[in-house]
């Protein structure tokens, strides 16, 4: 498929994400560009803002005139996450229109690239980000598709006129296997998706499956510990840790007063001594070594790379500092997946070990809430109190006897309350905040800025 050949695209869930930046590439390459979402919010009026037109009512007469009258020359793309009886992906379908998935649109697009792959149930939008911050300053540029807005650049797309590109390597939907990438990380291979695969071991099978579409001559960088099918005998495969060995790893890790980390990566090669993460957090050394890895295989400039490490901004919702003094503390995470939890609440109480952590976490789905109930009370069992609230559906329709209630019986924490997103902001204001999180891949992120605003007026930070 040649996308130049079309004069317009139209996006079916241009909100999401991964399909925001899609429809930021195409308006920057030029194309024509409009789309539906269900919902208004601060990405689509972004996309409103550089020239993209948005509609949120699913009709078929609110697609732009020049795109429905023209299926020759209109590109069609759509994210999994609309469901199938959708008015307006039905009649695309239905009139000659050419439709295809946002995995594949991305595969097209990747294919003329050199392109650096970062896959994982969970942390490959931070190391993705991190990796595409870091070729900025070795490269001079990258492109760059992200799950996430990199605080350093406001945005979820980078452009360069070099053929490097980082793609965030999504496992849902088996979109990843659009990708043949030059290099790639794995950070995980939890189970999830489960509605998707059906099982553990078809997760897995689905990971083989990316890794043996690695180029010959590319490489693979794998979290030590992580198990995956390693047919592929035409690549390089490396491992990292933290701690643990590994061909890439830290040592000498001294945590900052702010929460951050200085540490030294080792590599195959060389040591890159005093590095200094710009973003606090365990679980982000990890993912910076990671990252470093990866990069090293389009360039040796260590000493960009340490630049880069230390003027990171992060991305927001991961890991995401509102309020930092040393009497009040809000953060905000878009961990959704009982591991994912585990890791942002221990790297919290590793950053603040003599202060009380209040976690509210959002559950994201039925089928997920089902699959990992007891995973998601025992991570949220660490923390010191637990605001759980009711389940954030997205996509599916209620499951008979899933709500948030069967992780509420299972979490061990004494100080838990199980409550409607509209009684939080009652709540909070009735309780002493010390360490405050946010959790959940849901619309929990609505409460963000009303809840930090809450707790400057309350306690006098400006």
């Amino acid at each position: 498929m040649e996308i130049p050949s079309y004069k317009y695209v139209y996006l079916v869930g241009v909100g999401g994400i991964g399909m925001s930046a899609l429809a930021r590439y195409f308006n920057h390459q030029g194309f024509m560009v409009a789309g539906y979402d269900r919902t208004e919010t601060e990405l689509t009026r972004a996309l409103a803002s550089e020239g993209i037109h948005v509609h949120y009512d699913d009709s078929i007469s609110l697609i732009p005139t020049d795109f429905r009258n023209n299926p020759n020359d209109t590109l069609v793309v759509y994210t999994p996450a609309v469901p199938a009886d959708h008015s307006e992906l039905t009649y695309l379908l239905s009139n000659g229109f050419k439709v295809i998935k946002r995995s594949v649109a991305l595969g097209v697009i990747a294919a003329s690239k050199r392109t650096l792959g970062v896959a994982g149930t969970h942390g490959k939008t931070t190391t993705s980000t991190l990796l595409s911050h870091l070729l900025m300053e070795a490269l001079g540029g990258v492109n760059a598709f992200l799950g996430g807005i990199a605080k350093n650049y406001s945005s979820n797309l980078l452009l360069s006129k070099n053929d490097v590109l980082v793609a965030e390597a999504d496992e849902f939907d088996r979109s990843f296997l659009q990708l043949f990438p030059n290099a790639a990380i794995i950070t995980s291979t939890d189970a999830d998706h489960l509605d998707i695969y059906g099982s553990h071991e078809a997760v897995l099978r689905s990971f083989g499956d990316f890794i043996n579409q690695i180029k010959p001559g590319g490489a693979l960088v794998v979290k030590q510990g992580v198990e995956v099918p390693l047919e592929n005998k035409e690549i390089s495969v490396y491992r990292y840790s933290i701690d643990k060995g590994g061909d890439f790893h830290a040592e000498n890790i001294a945590r900052n007063a702010n929460g951050t980390y200085t540490f030294d990566i080792i590599t195959p090669k060389t040591r890159i001594e005093a590095c200094t993460l710009g973003v606090p957090g365990w679980i982000n050394v990890e993912n910076a070594i990671a990252a470093v890895a990866l990069a090293l295989t389009v360039t040796d400039d260590t000493e960009a790379l340490k630049r880069a490490l230390a003027s990171f901004g992060g991305v927001k919702r991961r890991f995401d500092f509102h309020i930092n003094t040393s009497t009040l503390t809000f953060l905000d995470d878009y961990a959704h997946h009982p591991e994912e939890l585990r890791a942002s609440i221990s790297s919290v109480k590793a950053m603040f070990p003599n202060r009380k952590v209040c976690g509210i976490f959002q559950p994201h789905l039925y089928t997920r809430t089902r699959d990992f109930a007891e995973g998601f009370a025992q991570s949220l069992s660490l923390l010191d109190e637990v605001i759980l609230l009711d389940i954030y559906p997205a996509r599916e329709l209620p499951i008979e006897g899933v709500t948030s209630q069967i992780i509420f019986d299972k979490i061990t924490t004494p100080n838990k309350v199980l409550i409607a997103k509209s009684e939080l902001l009652d709540v909070l204001g009735k309780r002493d905040i010390d360490v405050l999180m946010t959790i959940g891949a849901g619309d929990i992120d609505k409460l963000v800025e009303p809840i930090a605003e809450m707790l400057k007026t309350r306690y006098s930070v400006k």
